[in-house]
């Protein structure tokens, strides 16, 4: 996303772009660029409104800034396409095509990756730098564990007795959904070292980390790089780090079972009850909502703000990244219509700012991270905000530079570790 590849990418595909828009050299053949341009155009404006109006894939609208990275991207494609029509040798027909898929490549694919963020680095893009997967299996339980009194932290009486292993671990896990029957893809753990030392091992904090729509639970591993950003906090804290569970709460990455139980999937219960089932019969945590967090971005933060309005015995603290005013899909009328059969009251008693009018969260703690050009989020999350704090949550608020991006996401979810430490009861911030 930075330094010099993505500009070097972006000026090879301009290059190539131009020869294309160059040859064959003949003045009739202008007057075919301008139509091809037009009808890229066309294409462009076309696919928006297709996604945005009537797919609908995602509640966000896309960027000007995206539709036109794609539009010249598009052209260069339709471009060398187009060379099949032109009087040249085959090869050339062939080479001209490629170079289209080149273009759009290095020109299209390289700029959104910069403003979306999703392939923080080459290594990522090309798939060559997931975290090494660790058996869940081979952790192991502990005999002596080290409990934290009332009103102390875990890194006030727990201290490594032997050499802490450099980094902790990443499980591929299955969490079955034994009473919500919810379609979960596999999820993912992360253990920060101090889990790793058996005897004694500390009771560590547990943070439930969603993802975005479209995403996956694996998410925050790829375009996150979560198991770095955790290890960073750990390394500066005697190998002491919350235990995060990335959960699936999609099913599918373009599904929206709108983080609530309907006939679109029972996505609530399985967050609610499945997977803090799994937690405890498989992981030596803490236990109470005071030390247990759920998280997320975009789709994922309105979904942690739900469970911490459906479930607060459940998740005491909750983390609202890029999150909604209330979850919607389309529209309000039509996400009422489609997932509640047209019962609007059964709306209002999932709607985390409906629910928080007439019930108060003296107990959860929360914190909403938004980025300050995000024009749709940020309105809405001061408003989300005021809500909160008048249910009786204790909340802070973190603006940071971007939109609704991961340029925000991660560092929003790293500069709220502190905070998670220290609500979580794991370390002062």
């Amino acid at each position: 996303m930075t330094g010099w590849l993505p500009a070097v990418l972006t000026i090879i595909g301009g290059l190539i772009l131009l020869a294309l828009i160059l040859w064959p050299a003949q003045w009739s053949w202008w007057w075919r660029v301008v139509l091809l341009a037009v009808f890229t155009a066309v294409l462009i404006l076309a696919g928006n409104l297709l996604i945005t109006k009537v797919w609908r894939p995602f509640p966000d609208q896309l960027p000007t800034d995206v539709l036109v990275w794609a539009g010249l991207g598009l052209f260069g494609l339709v471009l060398g396409i187009a060379h099949f029509f032109v009087p040249v040798r085959l090869v050339c027909k062939f080479a001209a095509a490629l170079a289209g898929l080149a273009i759009f490549i290095t020109i299209a694919g390289t700029q959104i990756n910069r403003f979306y963020g999703q392939y923080p680095t080459l290594g990522t893009a090309l798939g060559l730098t997931r975290p090494e997967l660790t058996d869940l299996s081979t952790v192991g339980q502990a005999q002596l564990l080290v409990s934290v009194p009332e009103g102390a932290y875990v890194s006030d009486v727990w201290r490594p007795t032997e050499p802490l292993p450099p980094k902790g671990t990443i499980s591929r896990v299955d969490i079955p959904p034994s009473a919500s029957g919810f379609t979960a893809r596999p999820g993912y753990v992360y253990l920060p070292p101090a889990y790793a030392l058996k005897n004694p091992r500390p009771l560590l904090p547990v943070l439930v980390l969603l993802a975005g729509q479209p995403g996956n639970a694996d998410s925050w591993l790829i375009s996150g790089q979560l198991a770095k950003m955790m290890d960073r906090y750990a390394a500066s804290h005697q190998g002491l780090a919350p235990i995060v569970v990335m959960a699936d709460n999609l099913g599918a990455n373009f599904a929206n079972p709108l983080c609530v139980d309907s006939k679109h999937g029972n996505a609530a219960t399985y967050l609610s009850v499945d997977v803090p089932t799994w937690i405890t019969g498989n992981l030596q945590t803490a236990g109470g909502a005071k030390h247990w967090a759920i998280g997320g971005l975009s789709n994922g933060g309105t979904c942690a703000l739900q469970m911490a309005t459906r479930a607060p015995e459940v998740y005491g603290r909750f983390l609202d990244i890029s999150g909604e005013y209330e979850p919607v899909d389309s529209s309000k009328a039509q996400t009422i219509g489609k997932y509640f059969d047209g019962n609007a009251d059964a709306y209002k008693e999932v709607s985390p700012v409906e629910v928080m009018k007439t019930r108060r969260f003296h107990g959860t703690a929360g914190r909403i991270v938004v980025g300050e050009d995000d024009q749709t989020y940020n309105v809405q999350l001061r408003e989300v905000l005021k809500i909160c704090e008048a249910a009786g949550m204790e909340m802070t608020f973190l603006e940071l530079p971007g939109g609704h991006t991961w340029q925000v996401w991660v560092p929003g979810l790293e500069q709220s570790l502190g905070w998670l430490a220290s609500r979580t009861g794991l370390a002062p911030e």
